[in-house]
């Protein structure tokens, strides 16, 4: 039992050390992606290369002055980003970001718990991120802000089920709602990747993503050009960092479920670490670097997407939510349980 709980402390303080840093990095990699694709050289002062601009970054929002606007509601204005941030955290307790390694002579999973409904924890608990968004645009008390909150639960409305259909598709395939399961129905080949098997749910799935974590072509909770900043307009120092870290450890997240559910997990195309005479310790943590690498990919695709599509009118973003996903979504899903069921 102390060995359990021993193991369960460094999981957590190893999770939550890489996550903010990773949050952090991620808007340094979106700076200077951004900054190249523009033609300039983006942050550059901090340090070699601009490296030590997110330290920087963090140290000024710490020590700018707290101001709560006297027109708000103060304690849901301070939980609004509270919740935002604790709700994009939550999900990766059901994430596998690796294999298995050996401490203290038992077996240990990389993940922080091994849920067998990995997978539906993790759209469940995903979605309830807007509610910190609500929070804080209505106890702004500012139009604009609660404007940029209406949308937002909106949008996340009509995306959820499209988002929620295509993942069903792959309950069905896998025979589970496990996400370690769902890596193992994977791992024999790169062509059982849901990817390839099921390529319209995976094209349904990001682009509810991209709705379900406000960003561009979809950012239209925060739109600069309509509402200022949208829910976090009256938000400033520690308060909107928060929301900004939310919003980017957000991405990760959404970059790891892809990573899990579509394109195998832990598994190398072609090459089985197992035949290699590999020990187990040194396969898990090839593991891990094999998962993260896949969710730098989709995180990078994220800062591609953003950088290159404008913007859609809130009507596009409606229309192609209810009349082109949702509709796709039921039609793939009605037609992998037909494979599943007569092939």
């Amino acid at each position: 039992m102390g060995e359990e709980i021993i193991i369960a402390i460094i999981k957590l303080l190893i999770f939550f050390f890489a996550m903010f840093t990773a949050a952090a990095y991620t808007t340094l990699a979106e700076r200077k992606i951004m900054s190249y694709m523009q033609l300039r050289k983006g942050p550059n002062r901090a340090g070699p290369w601009g490296f030590l601009q997110p330290l920087a970054d963090g140290i000024k929002f710490i020590f700018k002055e707290e101001i709560v606007p006297a027109h708000t509601d103060n304690k849901l204005f301070i939980l609004g980003p509270l919740l935002m941030i604790a709700v994009s955290l939550m999900p990766w307790v059901a994430i596998p970001f690796g294999d298995k390694i050996t401490i203290f002579g038992r077996e240990v999973y990389m993940q922080l718990v091994d849920i067998n409904t990995g997978a539906l924890f993790m759209i469940s608990i995903s979605s309830l991120g807007v509610y910190g968004i609500i929070l804080g645009g209505w106890a702004s008390n500012n139009k604009f802000s609660l404007m940029g909150a209406v949308r937002a639960s909106a949008q996340m409305i009509s995306y959820e089920l499209p988002l929620g259909l295509s993942l069903a598709a792959i309950f069905i395939l896998s025979g589970t709602i496990g996400t370690r399961d769902i890596i193992l129905k994977q791992i024999e080949s790169p062509w059982q990747w849901n990817i390839f098997v099921q390529p319209l749910g995976f094209i349904i799935f990001f682009t509810s993503m991209l709705a379900e974590t406000n960003r561009t072509p979809f950012d239209l909770a925060e739109c600069d050009s309509e509402l200022l900043a949208g829910y976090h307009t009256e938000y400033g120092g520690f308060k909107f960092s928060l929301f900004l870290f939310g919003e980017y450890i957000n991405i990760i997240t959404a970059s790891a479920f892809m990573a899990v559910l579509y394109l195998g997990g832990w598994s190398i195309p072609f090459v089985n670490l197992h035949d290699l005479g590999l020990s187990d310790n040194l396969i898990g943590i090839i593991s891990v670097f094999v998962v993260l690498a896949k969710t730098a990919f989709f995180v990078f695709v994220f800062i591609w997407v953003r950088w290159t599509l404008p913007r859609f009118r809130y009507d596009q973003l409606m229309d192609l939510g209810w009349k082109m996903l949702l509709p796709l979504s039921i039609v793939n899903l009605m037609i992998t349980a037909a494979v599943v069921l007569f092939v």
